[in-house]
């Protein structure tokens, strides 16, 4: 498309793409936006080095003109967007992108890549959260996912409200707090689990959190809390029916005089298995699987679409609307605002997108904010940031967004078409 587009002269006009989807997962009653942070880091790297350019061009991918203007290039137009943290809906515009068609179009694969993972992790992750009812939630989906999708995804569940991550990398790299605990492994390789927790507890001191499941649980939590004392940080029951091992383990644990010890569960939980635990004396959840793969969404199926591009190059050429009007995939033409509108009580009645209709009342929330002016990136802000907006935004939803049975979106998304405008 740019060597064509540059061939034939229209590369240089303006254009305006934005993304959004078309559905929620089936029953999904909101979205989240997560991963704009880490979209902001990777568009102002974005360039090609000449070993890239050797091998498009050896490969008959572009032509050496092409090329030549790849080697140059640099994002310089601009990118609004819902903050991260935000919820969405469906046709919510979460992110515009405008500048020159062939500056524009290159960035669809890195912007689809990052904010479909991300958005899918963390909008699984938030029913998790809402399922936990307060109770927290440790990520330790690692071993369940590619080794750099890792890190994206305990950054992504981390805004959405998990409290900790097993993964090391996202600590270090986005400062998500990090926990966890000991394998069966270690308990396998002592010549007893005596002495296997005796290990652990001179390392670890009496805070940490002991495996009681490799093989007897009730014995285990005895000779737990025989070592340890009645301080015991924590117990983890990994397998068999968590409830009922949950309640059992509470009244041995009280019944030694370790009131205070926790108990975290962990062992293929999603949302459902979480809320059904909501009855159970449980302290905590690890959940890996599930997480990682969205909760049975991997994908939070975002598109990136062309809506309105200019007649010529040059900024003061006149934009118009473009949309395409294929069966099944239509899409709405112009560049859009988004509107958060909010009833007296503090509650979100619908999501208004329009192309130059009303302005917002006094209420209302405008969702769209500056990410990247000229090509410099201007968004960027604290993970914390985020997840309070989560939080908020939440709040802010008809109670019915949080359950968890299959159901519409909390709010609908209302369109009202006006005037293109151009972005400013």
């Amino acid at each position: 498309m740019l060597q064509a587009a540059l061939r034939e002269g229209t590369a240089e006009r303006r254009a305006v793409f934005e993304v959004f989807a078309r559905s929620l997962p089936n029953g999904r009653r909101y979205g989240v936006v997560a991963g704009t942070g880490r979209l902001l880091d990777a568009i102002e790297r974005f360039t090609f080095d000449a070993a890239q350019l050797e091998f498009l061009t050896a490969h008959g991918v572009v032509d050496r003109p092409t090329a030549e203007w790849l080697e140059k290039y640099r994002f310089t137009g601009n990118v609004w967007g819902y903050p991260e943290g935000e919820c969405y809906f469906p046709d919510s515009p979460i992110l515009t992108v405008e500048g020159t068609f062939a500056e524009a179009v290159l960035l669809e694969t890195l912007v689809l890549s990052i904010l479909n993972h991300d958005c899918a992790i963390a909008s699984a992750a938030s029913r998790m959260v809402q399922a936990a009812a307060g109770r927290p939630l440790i990520e330790m989906g690692s071993r369940r996912t590619h080794e750099r999708a890792a890190v994206a995804a305990a950054r992504a569940a981390y805004i959405a409200g998990f409290a900790t991550t097993s993964n090391l990398e996202a600590g270090r790299r986005y400062g998500v707090p990090t926990a966890g605990t000991a394998a069966h492994a270690f308990t396998l390789l002592h010549d007893s689990e005596r002495h296997a927790f005796k290990a652990q507890l001179a390392s670890l001191g009496e805070g940490t959190t002991l495996l009681v499941d490799t093989y007897d649980v009730e014995r285990a939590v005895r000779t737990a809390v025989e070592l340890a004392g009645p301080s015991l940080g924590a117990v983890r029951i990994d397998s068999g029916d968590l409830g009922v091992m949950a309640r059992r383990v509470r009244e041995l644990l009280d019944s030694l005089g370790a009131t205070g010890t926790r108990i975290v569960v962990t062992g293929d939980l999603d949302e459902y298995g979480i809320a059904a635990l909501g009855t159970a004396p449980v302290d905590g959840y690890g959940v890996g699987t599930s997480l990682v793969t969205g909760s049975g969404a991997p994908t939070a199926s975002l598109v990136y679409k062309l809506v309105a591009r200019s007649d010529g190059p040059g900024p003061d050429a006149p934009m118009r609307p473009v949309a395409k009007r294929s069966a099944g995939k239509p899409t709405r033409g112009g560049r859009k605002t988004a509107i958060r509108r909010i009833d007296a009580h503090g509650t979100a009645t619908c999501e208004l997108i329009t192309t130059g209709g009303p302005a917002p009342g006094p209420r209302d929330r405008l969702l769209h904010v500056p990410l990247i002016e000229n090509g410099e990136v201007v968004g960027r802000e604290p993970l914390a940031a985020a997840r309070e907006r989560h939080a908020r935004s939440l709040r802010e939803l008809p109670t019915a967004a949080v359950r968890l049975s299959r159901g519409q979106p909390a709010i609908p998304t209302e369109f009202v078409d006006g005037d293109v405008r151009p972005l400013a």
